[in-house]
């Protein structure tokens, strides 16, 4: 049985506040202390940071312990809080495991739940619509028919283009990628600077990051097409045979199709002895509806395989029930929020968790699977009036392990999602050694959807550009490929 009642935190603001046009209607900004970011996802998804030490000059309050009940200076008390945008009412978002209260994600100007631009289905290509039964090698956009062969350690795709231009403008408000498509874009011109780039003694790699760090996922699909044209070669064999270690893998992620790169990092997550539960949650969690849908398909295509099958066979449990119930992309994508729904949802929260002796999981499940994210923000608002401590430290007290990271990690997108990655990203590269697989999976993911705000809120959080961290933490052409992408 928990007893609510914690010390209440501060009230972070967000980037860009107030919004554009609504200054009058808002708080003068540094009238709430700013916070850095909430702990870590558990479940062995990052190394545990320091007790005594949280990152970065403005985030989690000194050694010595956490402020005396009253709060960061500014901070209201429970349940009266200010009435402005994105920040719910009573405590902050996260607790470490000792359970002490403190405030966490920054609040963005306006929050994509979108997850990412959409891939719509094209006359004869996948992804979307009807696959068709050769593929992969089906009609591909440029210039003819491609019979991709296969190559070792990356399975075989079909390089076909997707449309980015067809979402909801609700879904992508105010996201922005750092990658943008390039303007007199020639597919042609771009295999012929690659071909001279490998070709002779040594290659050529700034000629590589010129071209590709500046070309969007569609156009990469192009030159490798107008490459295997042009050269009766094929562009992928020919890039790992002169790369190799994170370079070869950050040039490989580039060139998949985005559908394609999150079935085969699911593939390899759950491929041979043990999983990387870390990348199911982050793929699998934080997609949107149709993304989902269309991973499902194209894992099922391309490694012959279903989806779901291989989750029940890797995961098991609680864990087992969200990640099935993640994968059937049928979350609700109303923007329009129910208050009285969210105040319901957050009864019931309470009484399935710290409002009873164990823990009711199905019901958390229910709800953090079937709600939209911006009805599960409201849901977070009201929960922390109801429970009087915000519903990420409860399941902190009420789950463990991977569910724990799972359930938290959908809470985290509701609340800010450029925030969730830049968090995943920090930890990527905090402490001894560097996560490659993780900074390369997030930065290609991420740099056309949402990379500026996610940069943004990293700066605001850990007090440092993303770019010096990754600077810092990588060398050579890695590098300089990592710091055009993400635009420093």
């Amino acid at each position: 049985m928990s007893y609510p009642g914690y010390p209440p935190t501060g009230y972070p603001p967000f980037p860009g506040y107030p919004p554009a046009g609504q200054e009058s209607s808002f708080p003068p900004p540094g009238q709430y202390a700013y916070p850095s970011g909430f702990p870590p996802v558990g479940g062995g998804a990052y190394p545990p940071a320091p007790s005594s030490s949280y990152p970065g000059a403005g985030g989690y309050p000194a050694p010595g312990g956490y402020p005396a009940p009253g709060g960061y200076p500014g901070a209201p008390p429970p349940g009266g809080a200010p009435a402005y945008p994105g920040v719910p009412p009573g405590q902050g978002f996260g607790a470490p495991p000792d359970g002490a209260g403190f405030s966490g994600y920054p609040q963005p100007p306006s929050q994509s739940y979108g997850g990412g631009p959409a891939q719509v289905p094209l006359p004869g290509g996948f992804p979307g619509g009807q696959i068709p039964s050769q593929y992969p090698g089906g009609q591909v956009p440029f210039p003819s028919q491609i019979n991709t062969e296969s190559f070792p350690s990356y399975p075989v795709f079909s390089p076909v283009s997707l449309d980015y231009n067809s979402e909801p403008a609700a879904m992508t408000q105010g996201a922005q990628g750092t990658v943008r498509p390039a303007a007199n874009f020639d597919a042609m011109r771009d295999a012929e600077i690659l071909r001279k780039a490998m070709k002779g003694f040594g290659t050529d790699e700034q000629a590589i990051v010129d071209v590709v760090a500046n070309r969007s996922s569609d156009q990469r699909q192009k030159i490798k097409a107008a490459f295997k044209t042009m050269y009766g070669k094929d562009l992928i064999k020919d890039l790992k045979s002169e790369l190799s270690g994170n370079m070869e893998e950050l040039i490989l992620a580039l060139f998949m199709p985005p559908t394609y790169y999150d079935a085969w990092s699911l593939r390899n997550a759950m491929k041979g002895a043990g999983t990387q539960e870390r990348v199911l949650i982050e793929i699998l969690c934080t997609r949107t509806n149709q993304e989902i849908r269309e991973i499902v398909r194209c894992y099922q295509s391309e490694f012959g395989r279903d989806l779901e099958k291989d989750i029940r066979s890797d995961t098991s449990g609680h864990f087992e029930r969200l990640l099935v119930s993640m994968c059937q992309g049928n979350r609700d994508e109303n923007q329009n929020v129910n208050h009285q729904l969210a105040q319901e949802d957050a009864q019931r929260l309470y009484q399935a968790g710290e409002g009873r002796l164990g823990t009711d999981e199905s019901c958390f499940n229910m709800i953090l699977a079937t709600r939209s994210f911006p009805q599960l923000k409201a849901t977070v608002e009201a929960y922390s009036r109801v429970a009087n401590r915000d519903l990420l430290s409860s399941v902190a007290r009420e789950f463990s392990g991977n569910v724990e990271s799972g359930l938290k990690t959908i809470l985290q997108c509701a609340l800010n999602r450029p925030a969730f990655f830049a968090e995943r990203l920090y930890y990527s590269m905090k402490g001894a050694g560097t996560d490659d697989s993780t900074l390369v999976r997030i930065v290609v993911t991420r740099s056309e959807i949402d990379l500026v705000q996610i940069k943004q809120t990293f700066s605001q959080m850990y007090q440092k550009t993303l770019g010096t961290m990754i600077a810092s933490d990588t060398s050579g052409d890695y590098r300089k490929l990592l710091l055009a992408i993400v635009g420093q």
